[in-house]
């Protein structure tokens, strides 16, 4: 958005910025051993050299001229300007180390000295190591001579004019022909004589101000920042000293400059502060009073926003707004996520039920196709809620400083687009941390006293949005509404890579689920101890783990080794918490007399808020019966294990059984057949050359479901992005690479209950080996992997090209559903060429009535044509974990032909994540107070999600239900249990009461009420 300019005035500019302004680019010297060679620059005048961590110094002695192009220098303050591009920089003036930094704190203006004098000499080191990835630069050298205030120098002037000539070139074109004579008109000649050149120059600057009066309409509002990664190129560890180090030097520098605001987010942050640094926390407490720190953001951490399900996201809220609430006394407005990497369309609705009024991020200036096309916006959420939501300015380098030909460069922007002329800008060093500096806001000051600047001011975000509002007016009133999720174009290889951190976040988020499910039954019929703390704690780890450098895989093996513990430490609290609830309902479950004597009783549990009939497994060799005595149809299976089909097992309740050891061997059973599986409703015929489905026949709907073979695995080469575990190679698909190696096919198992077929292929130095499996009675061919995955640089997709075709298809997203085109038309369409989604996708033809889910347990990277579904499986990127995903894995996915629309993947996909649970009582009671068969909470509309069961965070004997309906549709909430049980009100997502009392949940709104138990239920023990 840069207008161009007269050749003739931007040689004028950089003539008048030469006389107090130099490059020193070109006069560097490297170190080789203990020689010093000229550094050469690159046609882009960068000093360059080799990635992989390796080190440069550059050496230069630096005199400063008696005259720079004429111009007197002596008296001057004078700064060197550093950029770079290096992994770890260290910056030494005459042996002295003055300053450090790495690939985010990459500018400095280091003063050399506050007097030039003649002969002084400044030598100066720079010792860089490159990036890992990356090749390292010296981008930036320059000498400035500055003088102090309220002198000005030729380079303030020259930038104050340039600022001040792009404006009118918008404006007012034909003022830039005066602008022009009169630098042309100044004494050039006279450079060095007495204050000649600088009283012309003075009096070119007063002749000038009326021009920049309309320059004084626009304003910029600074906010200090320092985005910190919690994770990413080093661990969680170093992230809480970078925060400390970041907070103190804030606070400092609000000591010197009054009006110096700063906001952050993170509760998880400053709940670390709080613990660890108290008399830090207390300042910025004060801070926080003072209204010179805003809290902004109020997620517990800046998560991922596509891969984490809708209660997680709703944690991350309920969580962090109540700990600002908690330890500040106020919420925070502004959501703000300004690195993740795309966002779902959910987070209107979860906004504003959390307090929050709007949303800003910078991320989408990142897009690698289509500039986004709004700056500010409401953006509307499945449900119809609206948040506005707001462009932050672009921060492509993890630093945003005071300079003023990128604010007002930014400045133009934002006005051309949103017609408004008041703008945000946040000044400070983020990633590793650092916020503003003192030079930010010294430059800061000096050009907020400049005619021809616009005002610049200090605000908080919040406050900012509000005077925008005061200001733009009717402007606001009619502004483009967004519905759509925010895609970001770039980053797409995040949703597969290091598939590990996605299949914990799926089985943690399930279990979590679960034990708050069970232990808050075990509380309402046999008055346990509700485990709050536990249950929290665990919470708390699963959302920290998905920061949006963690959950989407893109850092470094520390990270991952840290989260790997914490993920495993909360399935293993997961699980106790779950059995120990289940052992509290169990032992007042009724259990009749055995109809054999030795027999042994066990309860299949279901989670779900669905009645469901499945193939389950017992882990030993068993003959199953039913309460009645009646013996069940088993299965053995060569693990060691007994299959048997439950049926009808209630919707969030429970069905006994009974089981008696059988010696028999299962091998014994097994015959062997043709690589065909058959349960009368699919029939699957393998590819004896390829181990592919040769056919998929369903018989249901007399259908073919493919079009050639189906789980096909194909392998394309993935290399030469920049950021290599974030991106895909957007030209991947010409670059295939050649098929797996068909090893063998097994017969496992066939039948009665569950058929099984076994491939094994290899793929150069991989191996893979999928298990074909249907079940009786079920309409599902799960396709169960286990990997040893030994490849760099490959991205392995599996396709399954389908027999008809359909213009759209649907992906399921948090608490919600995305439709895209299979034909995509747009710009945006197309670079839309892989998304993310949750548990399953599904192509439908409406006029055929028919359609195929593709499912999954843990994968979320995926992409359809007019007639084929595809999953990303693996990937191998290098940087910056070098061994992602390598070394061996296991994963399902199935697919899922039916009749009607994407609905019916919705209750299997959460089948398929969330399975029956068998477990065996350590005691019996023949006098329980529960039935052998018995739903504990019925919702009396199995088409509700339950989200989640717990107990009121500030009421102990109330608790919360939260659905939404994921088929999308209008749906009541009448809950009923075996205890009185009656709903009191609705609440928002922190649990504050609304004004409604409707038992109506909205198509994709996520609906919570209070409910309380008629009777007065035992009271909760602290845990």
């Amino acid at each position: 958005m840069t207008p161009s300019l007269p050749q003739e005035l931007v040689q004028r500019l950089d003539q008048l910025r030469s006389l107090s302004e130099v490059s020193i680019q070109d006069a560097w010297f490297i170190r080789q051993g203990e020689t010093l060679i000229p550094a050469a620059p690159n046609e882009k005048g960068y000093l360059v050299w080799e990635k992989g961590r390796r080190p440069a110094e550059f050496i230069q002695e630096i005199t400063p001229p008696e005259l720079l192009n004429a111009y007197p220098t002596q008296g001057s303050m004078l700064r060197l300007a550093l950029t770079w591009w290096a992994e770890a920089a260290e910056i030494y003036v005459n042996g002295e180390f003055v300053q450090g930094g790495d690939l985010f704190d990459s500018k400095t203006r280091i003063l050399l000295t506050p007097n030039v004098q003649i002969g002084q000499r400044f030598s100066v080191a720079l010792k860089l190591i490159s990036p890992g990835h990356d090749i390292g630069g010296l981008m930036e050298s320059r000498l400035i001579f500055e003088k102090p205030e309220p002198e000005l120098e030729p380079s303030f002037v020259a930038d104050e004019l340039t600022v001040l000539s792009q404006y009118l070139a918008q404006s007012a074109p034909e003022q830039l022909e005066a602008l022009t004579a009169g630098l042309a008109e100044l004494p050039w000649d006279k450079l060095g004589e007495n204050n000649v050149f600088d009283q012309a120059l003075s009096a070119l600057r007063e002749r000038l101000k009326p021009l920049a009066q309309d320059l004084k309409r626009r304003s910029f509002h600074l906010l200090g920042h320092a985005h910190l990664d919690l994770a990413w190129l080093w661990p969680l560890r170093e992230t809480w000293e970078a925060a400390e180090r970041t907070f103190r030097s804030v606070l400092s520098l609000q000591e010197e400059f009054p009006d110096l605001i700063f906001g952050h987010t993170s509760p998880a942050l400053y709940e670390w502060m709080e613990i660890n640094r108290p008399e830090l926390f207390e300042k910025i407490k004060t801070a926080v009073q003072n209204r010179r720190w805003e809290l902004l953001g109020g997620m517990w951490v800046e998560p991922d926003v596509n891969l984490p399900g809708a209660e997680s996201l709703v944690r991350q809220l309920l969580y962090g707004q109540r700990y600002f609430l908690s330890r500040f006394g106020q919420l925070a407005k502004v959501a703000w996520l300004p690195d993740s990497f795309g966002f779902c369309q959910q987070l209107p609705q979860l906004f504003k039920q959390a307090g929050i009024e709007v949303f800003f991020t910078g991320k989408l200036h990142w897009n690698d196709t289509n500039q986004f096309p709004h700056g500010i916006f409401n953006w509307q959420a499945p449900d119809g809620t609206e948040c506005l939501t707001l462009m932050s300015p672009p921060n492509l380098a993890g630093v945003m400083d005071t300079q003023p030909k990128p604010m007002a460069d930014y400045g133009r922007f934002w006005e051309a687009q949103t017609g408004l002329t008041a703008m945000l800008w946040l000044p400070g060093v983020g990633d590793h941390g650092g916020g503003p500096s003192r030079d930010m806001w010294r430059v800061k000051r000096r050009w907020q006293n400049s005619p021809f600047f616009p005002q610049i001011k200090t605000s908080r975000a919040e406050d900012y949005v509000r005077q925008l509002q005061t200001e733009a007016g009717d402007k606001l009133d009619n502004l483009p509404v967004w519905t759509e999720d925010l895609y970001l174009e770039l980053h797409r290889g995040c949703y597969t890579a290091h598939g590990d951190q996605k299949q914990y976040n799926r089985r943690s988020e399930y279990l979590l689920y679960e034990a708050e499910l069970w232990s808050s039954f075990a509380v309402w019929f046999t008055g346990a101890a509700y485990p709050r703390q536990a249950l929290e704690n665990a919470w708390k780890k699963v959302l920290l783990n998905q920061f949006h450098d963690i959950l989407p895989g893109t850092s470094i093996p520390e990270v991952f080794e840290d989260a790997n513990a914490d993920w495993s430490q909360v399935l293993q609290t997961g699980e106790a918490l779950v059995n120990q609830a289940l052992e509290a309902l169990s032992s007042r479950i009724q259990f009749p007399a055995p109809s054999r004597s030795q027999a042994r009783p066990f309860v299949v549990f279901n989670s779900l808020n669905q009645t469901r009939s499945e193939v389950v497994a017992i882990p030993y060799l068993a003959q199953v019966f039913d309460l009645e005595g009646n013996s069940l149809t088993t299965q053995f299976t060569p693990a060691g294990e007994t299959l048997f089909r439950c049926e009808n097992i209630p919707a969030l309740g429970y069905g006994n059984y009974w089981l008696l050891a059988d010696s028999a061997d299962w091998s014994t059973r097994l015959n062997s057949f043709a690589p065909i599986l058959d349960n009368g409703l699919l029939k699957v015929t393998l590819d004896a050359a390829t181990g592919e489905i040769a056919s998929l026949y369903d018989y249901r709907h007399r259908r073919d479901v493919f079009d050639g073979n189906g789980n096909q695995l194909q392998f394309f080469r993935d290399q030469g992005q920049y950021w290599d575990a974030w991106n895909i190679d957007p030209d991947y698909e010409n670059y295939p690479l050649e098929s797996a190696e068909l090893i063998a096919i097994k017969v496992l198992e066939n039948g009665p209950l569950r058929w099984r077929l076994r491939v094994e292929k290899n793929f150069r130095d991989s191996r893979f080996q999928q298990d074909y499996v249907l079940e009786v009675q079920s309409p599902l061919l799960k396709i169960i992997n286990r990997v040893r995955w030994q490849e760099r640089q490959v991205l392995v997709k599996v396709a399954f090209p389908l027999s008809f075709s359909a213009d759209t298809f649907t992906a399921e997203t948090p608490g919600a559903v995305r439709v895209r085109p299979t034909r995509p038309q747009t710009p945006q369409e197309k670079a839309q060429w892989e998304i993310p989604h949750r548990q399953w996708l599904d192509l439908s033809n409406p006029d055929l009535n028919y359609g195929v889910s593709l499912l999954n347990d843990c994968k979320y990277g995926a992409d359809a044509g007019p007639n084929r579904l595809r999953l990303s499986l693996l990937r191998g990127s290098l940087w910056p974990d070098p061994q992602a995903d390598w070394g061996d894995c296991e994963f399902t996915y199935a697919l899922l032909p039916h009749g009607g629309d994407w609905r019916g993947a919705v209750p299997v996909g959460n089948q398929l994540n969330c399975p029956l649970r068998v477990y065996f009582p350590a005691t019996l009671n023949p006098d329980g107070a529960l039935p052998p068969r018995q739903s504990l909470l019925a919702l009396n509309n199995e088409s509700l999600g339950l989200l989640a069961l717990k107990p009121l965070e500030d009421d102990s004997q109330a608790w919360v239900i939260r659905v939404n309906d994921p088929l999308g549709q209008q749906s009541e909430l009448n809950p009923q249990a075996p205890v009185p049980l009656r709903v009191e009100r609705r609440l928002d997502l922190l649990e504050r009461p609304l004004d409604s009392v409707s038992d109506r949940v909205n198509p994709w709104e996520i609906a919570t009420f209070q409910v309380r138990l008629g009777k007065k239920p035992p009271a909760l023990p602290t845990v």
